[in-house]
This record gives C-alpha cells, structure tokens and sequence, in this order.
C-alpha cells in the first residue's frame, strides 16, 4: 500500500490514515465543513470535508485513525486530497496512532548521547547548571515534541532533532570563528526552543497551548530561565544569566517575527542565522524529496508560500 506522499496527481486510493488536525470552518455558503490535515509516516497532506454535519464533526477528531478513500489533487500550487469516503477504523483494523506518525531520521538515544556530550563544552559553570537542570525538568517532552505544529520539524522528536543538527551547524561555525564563544552559543541553542514542551501539547494531534498562544515559547523559555535561576541560588542579575536570556529572547531575529528585542551579540545572530538556515533546510528538503527532477514542489507556506525548481540532469 503507497503512502500519502508517494500519491501521483489524479490517483485514486485508499488507505488508513491518522488525522493530525481537524478544523471546522464556515463555508462561503454558510455550511460547515472539516478541513483535515491527514498523516502517515511519510508526511502530511490537506483535505476538505464539505457539508460537514454536527455527528460527523464529532465523530472524526484529531489523533483518530481512519480509512479513507479519495483522489490525489493539486489546488494553488499545494497537494491535497478530494475525499471520496470517510470512515472510522473497524477494533481489527490498524488504528494506534503510533504506526502513522512521522518521525526523526534519528534515535532518541543517539541524539539524547550526543547532546549530552556537548553539556561539557559548556563550560561556565552557570550556563552548565541552568541547561542541565531545563534539559532534565523536560528530558521526556524535549525528546518527544516536535519543533512546530506544522512548518519544520512538525514531526515526532523533531524538537531535538532540530535542537541537534543546530548545534552541528554552531561547532562548524566556532571552528571558523573562534572569536565566538562557543559555551554561550551552544546552550542558547539548546534551550532556544525548550519553551515549545509548554507552547505546544505534544507529537500526536499537535495544537498550540492557551499559554503558547498568548505568550509564546520565547518568552515562556525565559521564564524557565528565571525559574531554574531562583531553584539553584543564581542571580538572574548576574550578566551572564541576562545575556542567556538575550540569546533566547531575540533568536526569532525581528521584532515583527516574535523576538520581543533583535540580537545585539555576536553569538545571538548567530543563533539566529543558524536556526533559519535548519529551518529552511528541513521545509526544502521535505519539499525536494517529493517532486520529480525538473519541475518545482509544492508551495511552502514557511518560506513566503514559494515553491523550488528540482534541477534535472546535474
């Protein structure tokens, strides 16, 4: 049986399906209807499920395995599917939710080992505390959650994937930079998107929080600073303590993109460039992977809802 992304346009199928996310919404016609986002292990694709009545919007929830039936389409430049039949999964069926959610391309264990290796580059002794005490607080969501609900890294364990690759992409760069200092670096990294374990609700049917909404993983990551600071007798005063905090308050970059300040320390733009590039990287890379060589992939609503050209022949 193929899976979601391995769909061709106008193919017709039927699968089992988890639905990450179901939206009611209001047509133009004033009927409601669904609009899901369905999920294998291979990613994600849209669809809309019209004239949606009050029992089936209750009956099809996020975090629920289905069978569907449809047709493989492209509206605006995205993929989705025309949804021919729709119904729950039978108790003999496949229907745990663990079996069609995407993962990262990497092990828990593996990247729990090598991040804890870099706790011991870090070596001012309070940027040392506060990352170990955060990363053990949220050890079980950091190597859970995803990184976004559904632009990069929206997958289970993307959190510390994205979190990883990152902190490769810092060594890379000290050793071109010594200037940098690389303790500074390499626990902003870590902790830049910890507050995400409080913003988000977890790997399956991810959602934003009541506190991610109306405050935003910056600022609850900053909080966690204070927090640990007071738990292990450190001044937040301390200028080391509020430089950590600028790293993680200004790593979005613009004041327009979250950051309540921009990055006013060489370590904090680079934090910053880092985390755009591994963002970009990863929405391009799923992207790519999914068109054939000479024509160009879907839109990718996080990178200003441009699609790439796939050179052919090089």
């Amino acid at each position: 049986m193929k899976k979601i992304k391995e769909l061709t346009v106008d193919e017709q199928f039927e699968m089992y399906v988890l639905i990450k996310n179901a939206d009611v919404r209001l047509a133009k016609n004033g009927k409601k209807f669904i609009a899901f986002t369905f999920q294998d292990t291979s990613g994600t694709v849209d669809g809309k499920f019209w004239d949606a009545s009050e029992e089936e919007i209750k009956r099809y929830k996020a975090g629920q395995v289905v069978f569907l039936n449809g047709k493989r389409e492209i509206y605006q430049g995205n993929p989705q599917v025309k949804i021919m039949h729709l119904r729950t999964t039978k108790p003999e069926e496949p229907n745990d939710p663990a079996l069609y959610m995407e993962r990262a391309p990497i092990k828990r264990d593996e990247m729990e080992e090598e991040i804890n290796k870099t706790l011991f580059e870090i070596t001012n002794a309070h940027w040392n505390r506060i990352v170990r005490f955060l990363l053990n607080k949220y050890q079980k969501e950091f190597f859970e959650f995803p990184a976004a609900k559904r632009n990069h890294h929206a997958f289970a364990g993307g959190l510390a994937f994205h979190t990883l690759t990152m902190l490769r992409l810092g060594k890379a760069i000290v050793k071109e930079y010594p200037q940098l200092n690389a303790s500074l670096l390499y626990a902003g990294i870590i902790i830049h998107d910890l507050g995400k374990v409080i913003e988000l609700t977890g790997p399956s049917s991810t959602e934003y929080t009541v506190v991610g909404n109306l405050v935003g993983h910056l600022v609850l990551v900053d909080e966690e600073i204070t927090k640990a600071c007071a738990e292990l007798k450190i001044s937040d005063a301390d200028e080391d303590i509020v430089v950590l905090r600028h790293m993680v308050l200004s790593h979005h970059g613009l004041l327009e993109y979250g950051s309540p300040v921009r990055p006013r320390i060489m370590e904090a733009e680079i934090l910053h460039q880092i985390d755009n590039i591994d963002a970009s990287m990863q929405m391009m890379s799923s992207a790519v992977k999914n068109a054939e060589p000479g024509t160009y992939t879907e839109r990718i609503f996080g990178m200003d809802n441009r699609s790439f050209y796939v050179p052919k022949d090089i």
